[in-house]
């Protein structure tokens, strides 16, 4: 679509705003490369779980730490839905790492120092060569702070539950609206206090509300600010 120099693109906002749609779509038409940081750290958690590094509740952070050396994650195309999904160890585990009982853990395990800068370090690794599209919590203020093109994307705390739970359901996950309400506001709480690299919107990122707008209506207006950095940039 453009032809300029591939740039790198940071989108951040809190759980179940959109921001992983606009990222996949926004790479699909740029045809740039779109990596889920929220992924990593859902597998980082997924492999914790596995390991009984969190039990009844309790996150033995010690134990994830000492660990960590065993985690090897990196995303693969399928080749039928062409979106790219996460391997754990060689195991895909993208459908996995969506549930409720990943979800519960992973804010608490983003908060480990340690995990984060393992991440951070694969993330940075990923995007050095630009032409990439990556959205999480901390991309545009940690991982990609001199990124040509920063978003932060937001919506109404019912519109988001209204979308979780929805997606929930259509993957075959039971649970009720207010589980899911107190899921979301839980993890924005941690996201948005936790000492290492909280969620914050940085003073140059462009700010989506897309509470009342249709997936269509923000990846076109995301395209035309691409579209104007890129011409500033030409």
């Amino acid at each position: 679509m453009f032809n300029q120099d591939k740039i790198v693109i940071a989108i951040d906002g809190y759980s179940s705003c959109g921001k992983s749609t606009l990222a996949r779509e926004l790479a699909k038409e740029l045809h740039y490369v779109f990596i889920d940081s929220g992924a990593m750290y859902r597998g980082v958690t997924l492999f914790a779980i596995q390991n009984n590094h969190i039990h009844n509740n309790d996150v033995d952070r010690g134990a994830i730490i000492r660990n960590l050396n065993k985690v090897e994650l990196s995303f693969k195309l399928n080749s039928e839905s062409k979106k790219p999904e996460l391997f754990l160890n060689g195991v895909n585990v993208e459908a996995i790492i969506r549930t409720p009982k990943v979800a519960a853990y992973v804010s608490r395990v983003a908060t480990i120092k340690e995990v984060r800068e393992k991440l951070v370090r694969e993330q940075r690794k990923m995007g050095s060569y630009g032409g990439i599209v990556m959205d999480g919590r901390d991309i545009g203020s940690v991982v990609f702070p001199e990124a040509e093109l920063k978003f932060f994307v937001t919506a109404e705390i019912n519109e988001r539950v209204r979308r979780r739970f929805s997606e929930l359901r259509d993957n075959g996950i039971e649970t009720t609206k207010d589980e899911v309400k107190a899921n979301l506001l839980e993890r924005d709480r941690i996201d948005s206090t936790r000492m290492e690299s909280p969620l914050i919107q940085v003073e140059d990122a462009i700010e989506i509300d897309n509470t009342k707008l249709s997936k269509t209506e923000q990846l076109e207006i995301a395209l035309s600010l691409v579209e104007k950095k890129l011409a500033t940039l030409a």
